[in-house]
């Protein structure tokens, strides 16, 4: 493999109508993240008591959501990938282990938020989220049968669906003066619908009687959920050290304290959530388990590819965050959160962090390198319930956002150093023009910075590397084929 494959003057690549496929899912998820957002910005608006309290049952619903996730989905593709793999069968098996993983996640955060000490109100809210939020890994399940068959449109429309239904119900609750717990439902509505439609999508046309629970059966998911533990342990230590520093912060400043870094968190985990979620988990990560058993040679041009444009893509969106923050907090969220301001200076970098972690954590996964990917997470984990009980009780609303950029870039340089020496994702001729968009876009708006209007400024600065990512596209590396 050449560095000459992946500049930007290189000859087009084979395609995979990876943007094709892209472009459908984040349809649908625009819409129901922008729909997401306006709820939260207009309940923040509302009462940022309340606001802080949905946050911190968001926090715990996802330990739910990713032991079933991450922590299934990943092997998931795999077993559907196989030749000849029984796709009834297969989804049959890990919806048991999904559920059981649910039961026992509902029972686990209720209980953590009784022990935490948190009033009824807000132990019930955590109930109710967590109920909508755990049924997102059931319905996953179904949807990634729709990745494996290339069928990502069928997903869209089914979210696209589900969105609208249960964001109706939020709107409609908070516009009635609902009380929290019935606003909380619009979660249960939503994956309910979800996992409506992905049963019909996927299992139309299966031979329902060749399912069996016995014996065989259960023994088979025993085998998975063993296999499986792994990329469960992974799952739980991620979300742990991905939102204990909310914990932590809620003993130390309340929920007003939550509220304050949920908005700017909300902003920036939003942009990550978008390109790791959707082009990473659900497009890339199928196709690289794929090439690494049919294609090595193409599974490395196209990391060093997803590479170049994750970093170019990346630089722009941590600049815009940094410099724009006091606009974007006080246009969407008011001046109640002026403290989130300088807050966002501190998470913005997160954004480049997660895209090349997440990149590299994909990739290993692919190779078959969970257990190394395990250790470098319960690491991670250390490190970050040591940094939250350092940082967060002397300076709350500080010490969470150190605690967690810290931990982020430490899981990222081990992981992405570990591809880096076995895949070789930058080479000095991927990361010449990206270095000379970023350095010209630096010098452009330091030199007109005194002279011109802001906005004047700050466009000069990403325009270089807005050009730079167009080239990318005309290449069409990423495309979807023609015709």
């Amino acid at each position: 493999m050449t560095t000459e494959e992946t500049a930007p003057d290189a000859p087009a690549a084979p395609q995979h109508g990876i943007l094709g496929k892209f472009l459908k899912l984040a349809g649908a998820q625009w819409m129901r993240d922008s729909l997401h957002t306006l709820f939260l910005i207009l309940l923040a608006r509302e009462s940022s008591n309340t606001y802080g309290g949905f946050m911190l049952a968001f926090g715990l619903g996802q330990f739910i959501l990713f032991l079933g996730e991450f922590g299934l989905n990943q092997p998931l593709v795999a077993s559907l990938s196989r030749r000849y793999a029984r796709t009834g069968e297969i989804l049959a098996q890990y919806t048991v282990i999904k559920a059981a993983l649910f039961v026992a996640g509902m029972a686990g955060v209720v209980g953590m938020a009784w022990q935490q000490g948190y009033d009824a109100q807000l132990v019930g809210l955590v109930a109710v989220i967590s109920l909508g939020v755990g049924l997102e890994p059931l319905s996953g399940t179904f949807f990634v049968a729709c990745r494996v068959r290339g069928r990502q449109d069928q997903e869209a429309l089914i979210r696209a669906v589900a969105a609208v239904l249960g964001y109706g119900w939020a709107f409609a609750t908070l516009l009635a003066g609902a009380g929290p717990l019935w606003m909380g439902l619009f979660k249960v509505v939503e994956n309910a619908a979800n996992l409506a439609g992905g049963v019909l999508v996927t299992l139309r046309g299966e031979q329902w009687n060749r399912f069996d629970l016995g014996r065989k059966a259960m023994l088979r998911i025993w085998g998975t959920t063993r296999n499986g533990a792994p990329f469960l342990i992974m799952a739980l230590a991620a979300i742990t050290y991905n939102k204990s520093n909310l914990f932590f912060l809620q003993r130390a400043g309340g929920q007003e304290a939550v509220a304050r870094y949920s908005v700017t968190w909300e902003l920036v985990d939003g942009v990550s959530v978008l390109v790791c979620s959707l082009l990473l988990s659900n497009v890339l990560f199928p196709l690289f388990s794929r090439l690494w058993k049919t294609g090595r040679e193409e599974f490395h041009r196209l990391a060093r590819v997803s590479a170049q444009w994750l970093l170019a893509l990346a630089l722009p969106i941590v600049f815009v965050l940094t410099v724009e923050s006091d606009r974007l907090i006080g246009l969407i969220y008011g001046p109640d959160y002026a403290e989130a301001v300088w807050l966002q200076k501190y998470l913005a970098p997160t954004v480049l962090v997660a895209f090349l972690h997440n990149l590299a954590a994909y990739l290993m996964l692919s190779q078959g390198r969970q257990r190394l990917l395990l250790v470098i997470y319960l690491a991670g984990l250390a490190l970050n319930l040591a940094l939250c009980a350092t940082l967060i009780p002397a300076q709350p609303l500080a010490g969470a956002a150190l605690a967690i950029l810290i931990t982020k870039a430490a899981v990222a340089v081990a992981t992405t150093g570990y591809c880096q020496k076995t895949v070789g994702l930058f080479t000095l001729r991927t990361l010449s023009p990206i270095l000379l968009a970023a350095g010209l876009g630096m010098v452009l708006y330091l030199g007109l910075g005194p002279f011109v209007f802001r906005e004047l400024a700050e466009a000069a600065a990403i325009a270089p590397m807005l050009t730079l990512l167009a080239r990318l596209w005309r290449r069409r590396v990423l495309a979807p084929a023609a015709g």
